[in-house]
């Protein structure tokens, strides 16, 4: 199965990932006898603690068991299920656009579903979510039901359901495609006055392009929403439990529905995980210190390789890579493509590779291209993380990713001079990107909707087991979430993955893949504080 790419707090940088990386099989351990992680001090269960949530920050609570009769009507639909892209089925099926009231209008959401292909036990439907927001769940359920265990395609049905605002789900809409390629070109590394209001200009014309071409829908695409969006599609299935695999933000999405209705929590895994109890400026710092922890994983293994093209020391690698960035910065590089790769595009590209082990030798080549002056290698690598199109267009992912983001949480700042304010903190966390995330996390301060979210923590307080899994060196969601997640669940079970790369759960760990296939075929979750060794 290939990985998803993050969620992604951050305005330049959306979700949607690389594919799978070829990780090697790794060793599995579990219980009081597992070692902590990352130097941290190991609970009694044997995994390490997790964070405190912050002061203030409350748990989310659930919604009453029974249905309420103004919901109805959408939990009484029948479902069309008709052939759709080659083997599939897909349907839709109304939700209304505002919960609290239903009769205010209703949304048109997609689904997609692979029958199970039998010869085993039926355990109905499995959703699957890659993650985002603004991944299509579709399309990744298409692709993971071609790679998936086969016991797990044999005895579920796997259903990819487009979230509100997502792809074929009342899609959310902003700008076009040059001003889309306008904007991700622009200066996030602002060195004077004139770079900041270029900045603050076209964050304020994203917004303002979403307000006008998405209207009403703005402020109904949080991840509660599309929560209770999934109870009204497992509903109409016939199940009484969700089961779910969600990756990257798809586990804030399952730990939401979890926390909304600990009842009707089936066979769950959350790989990648989120933290619900982090405010915006702490999720992008740590997210920073992520990309930071992936990055010097890279540079270790680039210093010794003959082709690295920065240098023969970690140190080395880091500077000289700064200096092609401020070489960019100030001299944009020729791609044949008419485009020129500036420096945001070209930190974009960068931190593409940084979800997988298997683009880093694609990275070390771009780099090396564009010390020599070429820049088109690393626009593809930047391209590849918008999925921009041949044609110059953009899909609903990036709209949809800031739509979600802004509205699921207050904005991480208010204007530039409180991004300017923590840039030292960033810079702390991150030396190579943090300048860069800092500065990525102002466009909710203009978004034309005021966020309905706030942090929270999720106890999902008599619900079945909750598999949460953490990469020790993820990029895009640190292993310190998915600590904390776990600890935050009544029912969650950390399991670790030591190594490299955004997600575990489909990409060659033989132990992550047993104990998840356990999981979801038997029911029989792997003990908290299991952790798989590369």
């Amino acid at each position: 199965m290939r990985a998803t790419r993050p969620h992604r707090p951050l305005r330049r940088l959306a979700p949607v990932a690389a594919a799978a990386s070829l990780l090697l099989a790794a060793g599995c351990s579990s219980g009081a006898a597992t070692s902590p992680v990352n130097g941290s001090s190991a609970d009694g269960f044997g995994r390490a603690a997790s964070p405190a949530a912050a002061p203030g920050v409350t748990p989310l609570e659930p919604l009453p068991a029974e249905i309420p009769p103004a919901l109805g009507r959408y939990y009484s639909q029948q479902l069309g299920w008709q052939s759709c892209d080659g083997d599939f089925e897909c349907t839709t099926f109304k939700v209304p656009l505002d919960y609290a009231a239903p009769d205010a209008g209703d949304l048109t959401l997609t689904a997609a579903r692979k029958r199970s292909t039998g010869g085993g036990e039926r355990r109905g439907s499995l959703l699957i979510n890659p993650g985002g927001p603004g991944g299509s769940a579709v399309e990744y359920m298409e692709g993971a039901s071609l790679s998936l265990d086969p016991k797990i395609r044999a005895g579920y049905d796997l259903i990819g359901l487009d979230p509100r605002g997502v792809g074929r789900s009342s899609p959310v809409s902003c700008l076009a495609g040059d001003r889309m390629d306008a904007f991700t070109a622009t200066d996030i590394t602002p060195d004077d006055q004139a770079e900041v209001d270029a900045l603050v200009a076209a964050d304020k014309e994203f917004a303002e392009g979403c307000r006008q071409h998405s209207g009403a829908l703005l402020g109904h695409v949080g991840t509660v929403e599309a929560a209770r969006d999934m109870d009204v599609l497992r509903a109409l299935v016939g199940d009484q439990k969700l089961n779910y695999l969600g990756k990257s933000y798809g586990t804030f999405l399952g730990a939401t529905y979890a926390g909304l209705y600990p009842s009707r929590v089936g066979r769950m895994v959350l790989d990648g995980a989120m933290d619900p109890s982090l405010d915006a400026v702490a999720g992008n710092r740590g997210q920073a210190a992520g990309f930071e922890t992936a990055w010097t994983a890279f540079a270790k293994d680039c210093a010794k390789r003959e082709d690295c093209p920065l240098g023969t020391s970690e140190e080395e690698v880091g500077r000289q890579l700064s200096a092609l960035f401020q070489q960019i910065d100030g001299h944009p590089l020729p791609t044949g493509s008419g485009r020129p790769l500036t420096e945001s595009l070209a930190t974009t590209g960068t931190i593409q590779a940084m979800y997988a082990e298997f683009l880093w030798p694609q990275l070390r080549s771009a780099v090396g291209d564009a010390k020599a002056g070429d820049g088109s290698a690393l626009l593809k690598l930047s391209d590849s993380y918008y999925e921009r199109q041949s044609d110059g267009s953009y899909p609903n992912l990036m709209f949809a990713n800031m739509a979600v983001n802004c509205l699921d949480l207050p904005p991480a700042f208010a204007d530039p001079a409180a991004v300017q304010a923590a840039v030292p903190e960033f810079e702390h966390a991150a030396p190579q990107f943090g300048r860069d995330m800092a500065w990525m996390a102002l466009g909710c301060a203009y978004w034309p909707v005021k966020a309905t979210g706030a942090a929270h923590t999720v106890r999902a307080a008599g619900s079945g087991p909750i598999v949460v899994v953490g990469t020790t060196r993820d990029p895009a969601t640190p292993y310190d979430w998915a600590r904390s997640l776990a600890g935050q669940l009544e029912s969650g079970r950390l399991l670790t993955y030591e190594g490299d790369g955004h997600t575990a759960y489909g990409r060659r760990s033989d132990c992550i893949d047993s104990a998840v296939n356990g999981y979801l075929l038997g029911g029989d979750a792997p003990a908290d504080g299991t952790r798989c060794d590369k």
